[in-house]
């Protein structure tokens, strides 16, 4: 069965490390420590799909304390400089390394990428304003006036698809290659279960009503740092009335056509999304019902 991308990862996190000094201070000293290599928010990636370690002296700003790995090694990644400004988005070369991760180095890369990035767009205390300071070996900032702490968050989001009489609604949207269909998507709104920001999403982008909503799988997705929550909805009926300014298009796929897609046949109606992707797991198990 097709994994979610950006999951499956062996490091252990060992908390316990993050609120002692001395324990953190000898995974520093440890000889098997590694530092993660990062252009940016890019990452170093081999031919076998293994990221790029160096020493610890390569750090340009603090370190952040990952994990250990399998063997017990020591695994950081450095905090941005104070004011360094790290690229958004997706480069060409990282979605080419993407295809190529090794599953327990693609979900080591999605912790390590959200946490260096959430550490360069928080430096300062959402209360009251002042500059922040890095603590529990880089899970948290505190702020030297008011002592308010702040933590790496996770932003939700719920992906669908909604299915009538054996077919999948999926759109697309024009940022998106030329071809690729997709499950539709939105960030969950506060006050708002799981079930219900799939029917508004569904509703608002598609004009779909939609019910019965069973929950498939999740992904965290670093860009910059959410949580796919995949589902399954059964639509009231096939009629769309789609909200052009989200989608581009929107249509209803059989089984068989997904299947097609999902296999890269020429012949296939649409494009699927690529296999890191949670959509790619969603249209996967969704045409094996």
């Amino acid at each position: 069965m097709n994994a979610p991308g950006f999951t499956g990862g062996t490091l252990d996190r060992a908390d316990r490390i993050r609120h002692d000094d001395a324990m953190l201070a000898a995974a520093q000293a440890d000889p098997r420590a590694r530092l993660l290599v990062l252009d940016g928010l890019d990452p170093q990636v081999n031919a076998d799909g293994r990221l790029g370690w160096t020493g610890l002296d390569a750090a340009s700003g603090e370190l952040l304390f990952l994990g250990f790995d399998g063997e017990g090694g020591p695994r950081f990644a450095a905090a941005p400089l104070p004011g360094e400004r790290l690229p958004g988005g997706r480069s060409p070369a990282l979605n080419a390394a993407l295809d190529r991760f090794r599953a327990e180095d693609a979900a080591l890369y999605a912790a390590a990428r959200s946490l260096v990035d959430w550490h360069a767009r928080h430096g300062f205390c959402a209360n009251c304003g002042t500059k922040t300071a890095i603590f529990r070996a880089g899970w948290g900032r505190k702020c030297p006036t008011c002592s308010a702490e702040h933590f790496p968050r996770t932003d939700p989001v719920v992906i669908m698809i909604a299915e009538h009489d054996g077919r999948a609604l999926l759109g697309r949207q024009p940022s998106w290659p030329a071809g690729r269909y997709s499950a539709l998507a939105g960030f969950l709104e506060v006050g708002e279960s799981i079930e219900e920001a799939v029917a508004r999403e569904v509703l608002e982008e598609a004009g779909v009503c939609v019910d019965q909503v069973r929950y498939v799988a999740s992904q965290p997705w670093p860009f910059p740092s959410s949580l796919m929550i995949a589902c399954v909805a059964q639509a009231q009926d096939d009629a769309i009335t789609m909200d052009v300014h989200e989608l581009e298009d929107a249509r209803w796929f059989t089984r068989e056509e997904v299947r097609q897609a999902l296999s890269r046949d020429p012949a296939a109606p649409f494009v699927a999304p690529p296999p890191y992707a949670i959509a790619y797991t969603l249209l996967s198990r969704w045409s094996e019902t």
